[in-house]
């Protein structure tokens, strides 16, 4: 068992109080695009639920145990989800994200009926912000990644992947705040650890991969990068500390790969998916030798994209 802030008894207590709608979600070979990438591909798809992407699994546990008021900053996964989680069980929800978020996802956790603000600056000012209002209100402040409850209903995927037959040789996983690659990597590594764990970010948001690598927190400079929602810059140390000992390895991937990683999922696959979610199949273009002739699973974290810029990107 590995030695992290996770919980396998607490993860599979959280399927309990998680609503279905985001539970045992599609996964599933792509053969369409094994011959592309020169190895077996499957899916593990988390846009398919009413905030489309996997964050839902996180705040309603999170939101399991609350009474009130809630605080979140957001690159606007994580705030949706916390207000659809938040509504249904009457709490005052607060997103705060920067006004340079993608408009679409400002735009739905307006319709979630969550309170917005925004802020100049990126998504760590956004965390700044939020951090005021929780202490100014005396509110719940979510933290993702930081917050167990993200990280442990994020592993509930890791629990419906090892339950998976067949098993897999490797498991690829989009890196930002790290609650899925940690939440994951635990359940992988506890119940399947001849699994390869691998953690994938862009070039232009390195901070959580350069920070693996030296063992210690490492804090970029601006990100730059079109996947906003694993563009953070200041990694958490207790997230670090759980990845360093479920991961395997941490790549950086190039715009590029990524936009190329989105276009194969439209074309082989019939999946929109924003660029996050495109990391695992931008890792495979990268290095074709290394995953040659394996079995790999790739989890889609999201769908929630500028559809104006995405049909830029995928032209």
């Amino acid at each position: 068992m590995p030695e992290t802030r996770l919980d396998l008894a607490r993860i599979q207590a959280a399927r309990q109080v998680i609503d279905p709608v985001f539970l045992d979600t599609p996964l599933y070979p792509c053969e369409a695009l094994e011959p592309v990438l020169g190895c077996s591909v499957s899916i593990k798809l988390e846009t398919a639920n009413p905030v489309r992407s996997f964050k839902g699994r996180g705040t309603e546990v999170v939101v399991s145990g609350l009474a009130g008021a809630v605080v979140c900053a957001s690159a606007g996964n994580l705030g949706q989800a916390l207000a659809w989680s938040g509504r249904g069980r009457g709490l005052e929800v607060t997103v705060v994200a920067s006004r340079h978020a993608t408009a679409a996802k400002l735009e739905r956790i307006r319709a979630l009926g969550a309170r917005l603000e925004l802020v100049d600056g990126d998504h760590e000012s956004a965390r700044e912000r939020a951090a005021a209002i929780a202490r100014h209100d005396g509110i719940r402040l979510v933290e993702d990644s930081l917050d167990l409850e993200t990280c442990e209903g994020a592993a509930t995927i890791g629990l419906e992947l090892v339950d998976a037959a067949p098993s897999f040789d490797a498991v690829l996983i989009a890196l930002g705040g790290g609650a899925l690659a940690t939440g994951v990597g635990h359940v992988v590594r506890s119940r399947a650890p001849g699994t390869e764990v691998i953690g994938i970010q862009p070039a232009g948001a390195p901070a959580m991969t350069r920070s693996w690598h030296a063992r210690r927190v490492v804090t970029t400079g601006p990100t730059n990068t079109i996947a906003d929602g694993v563009a953070g810059r200041r990694p958490i140390p207790e997230v670090l500390a759980d990845l360093l000992v479920v991961a395997d390895d941490t790549v950086l991937v190039t715009e590029a790969s990524i936009i190329a990683g989105m276009r194969l999922l439209l074309e082989h696959a019939g999946l929109v998916v924003e660029p996050s979610a495109a990391l695992g199949i931008a890792a495979i273009l990268e290095d074709r030798d290394r995953f040659a002739g394996r079995h790999v699973v790739t989890v889609v974290c999201g769908g929630n994209v500028d559809m104006s810029a995405y049909r830029d990107w995928v032209r």
